[in-house]
């Protein structure tokens, strides 16, 4: 019974401050939110800007090599001015870029309206709609569609054609013999499919690469949704549940207190001790849920070396489980890393330690490595191992395989691993029974001092 009360009361605290914790942190996520969606924004004028200098190189230097040789009489001023002007807003929009003010969908429109503009004052005057180039209308309306609303890019096409049509009817006239004109047609067809078929594979490429970053960051935070609803959930009736454990606490340490002065039978003083540890040790695990919620809330967590930590929790877990036999091994080299493990991570280990005892409480071995970037802590014990059939459904709420307990302790043990920046993974060893490695990253703060 005891026993009972005392895991029943480290999940109970375990739960509380692990609750509140994620509770913050997915408040923090749903404020930045709309950072990360202008900054996608921010991202994409970037692309566009990158587009902008290059098709700007190739206008520059086919405009200055039929100056150069004299292809064309073409009115060099006006087409240097709009090319000046193009590079013009290739700065403005870097300048801009490098500010922290937010980017919009409309700014955003409007720069890919400016696109067109320019290009269409360039098709003015470099032979109007029958320029081979008129077809790369179609990338900054390509790019619009793929970034942006629907509303912006309809309204897009409407500006583009209307450029379009405005060429059809008035441009710059070429004075060229019709085999020239025809040369030039073909040649340049193929140079502007060749162009705008780069860009919008280039753009393309780099969005389709953004969208699956983006559905993935989604789907993980579904699921850290959905495990923080159920931490929740559990949380919410644990704290009752614990805070109810007092009173028939202190009415067990008494009745406990009174026995031990009525009987005076050796056998029975030993067993009335241990219960009286048992119930001493309930009402520390609750006392500590106090504790640990304030220190959570004033983030105070101390550093500390990772065998010191270590070496503390096999002592606490060894005074609750005595009866299990463990050897430890320290294999790393060097000097030894440091930690700042906040008392849920500690609650994390004990858990881990306890999943083990209870698997096969003879030989565990626990090993301490390390490198320059993480602390592994590997639990090996010589139980039954990780059964095929069910190793999807460990960890998961609710699920035990040991026909006792709650089915929470992996489930809150790698909530709280996660949210110190590490993991923890179960393997089948090849030898028997079952090897769960606890990966955390260092506390590089003294080692930078």
């Amino acid at each position: 019974m005891c026993g009972a009360l005392t895991h029943f009361s480290s999940f109970a605290s375990r739960l509380v401050i692990l609750a509140a914790i994620r509770l913050e942190h997915s408040s923090g996520e749903l404020m930045l939110a709309p950072v990360q969606m202008l900054s996608a924004t921010r991202q994409n004028l970037w692309r566009l800007t990158f587009i902008r200098i290059l098709v700007l190189a190739a206008q520059a230097g086919s405009v200055g090599m039929a100056w150069l040789f004299d292809f064309l009489p073409l009115p060099w001023l006006q087409l240097s001015i709009t090319l000046g002007c193009s590079l013009v807003l290739c700065g403005l929009t870097v300048i801009r870029l490098r500010t922290s003010l937010p980017l919009t969908e409309l700014e955003y429109a409007l720069q890919l309206a400016l696109d067109l503009l320019i290009h269409s004052a360039l098709l003015y005057y470099s032979g109007g709609s029958a320029n081979p180039f008129v077809s790369y209308y179609l990338v900054p309306l390509t790019i619009a569609a793929a970034t942006l609303p629907w509303r912006y890019s309809l309204i897009l096409s409407g500006f583009a054609l209307s450029m379009y049509t405005l060429l059809m009817v008035r441009s710059y006239p070429l004075e060229t013999d019709s085999i020239a004109r025809e040369n030039m047609q073909v040649y340049g067809m193929w140079l502007s499919f060749a162009l705008a078929a780069s860009v919008i594979t280039f753009f393309a490429a780099k969005m389709a690469e953004e969208l699956r970053r983006q559905e993935q960051l989604r789907a993980e935070r579904r699921e850290e949704g959905l495990r923080d609803q159920q931490l929740l959930a559990v949380a919410t009736q644990a704290a009752g549940a614990a805070h109810e454990l007092g009173t028939p606490l202190a009415t067990m340490s008494v009745l406990l207190k009174e026995m031990r002065q009525d009987h005076g039978d050796p056998a029975l003083q030993d067993d009335l001790s241990v219960l009286q540890e048992q119930v001493k040790q309930c009402k520390q695990t609750l006392q500590q849920l106090v504790r640990a919620a304030e220190a959570n809330r004033r983030m105070a967590v101390e550093q500390q070396p990772a065998t010191r930590w270590l070496d503390e929790s096999l002592n606490r877990w060894h005074l609750m489980r005595p009866e299990v036999s463990y050897r430890f091994y320290q294999l790393g080299k060097g000097e030894v890393p440091m930690l700042a493990p906040p008392p849920d991570l500690t609650q994390a280990l004990l858990n881990l330690l306890n999943n083990a005892a209870d698997a096969c409480p003879d030989g565990l071995e626990v090993n301490l490595n390390w490198d320059s970037t993480e602390v592994c802590i590997s639990i090996r014990d010589h139980g039954a191992g990780v059964p095929l059939a069910i190793a999807e459904q460990i960890g998961k709420p609710f699920f035990t395989t040991k026909g006792k307990g709650f089915g929470l302790g992996l489930f809150l043990s790698k909530a709280s691993v996660t949210r110190a920046g590490g993991s923890v993974k179960l393997y089948s060893h090849e030898e028997g029974g079952t090897l769960t490695e606890l990966r955390l990253p260092r506390d590089t703060r003294g080692e930078e001092a």
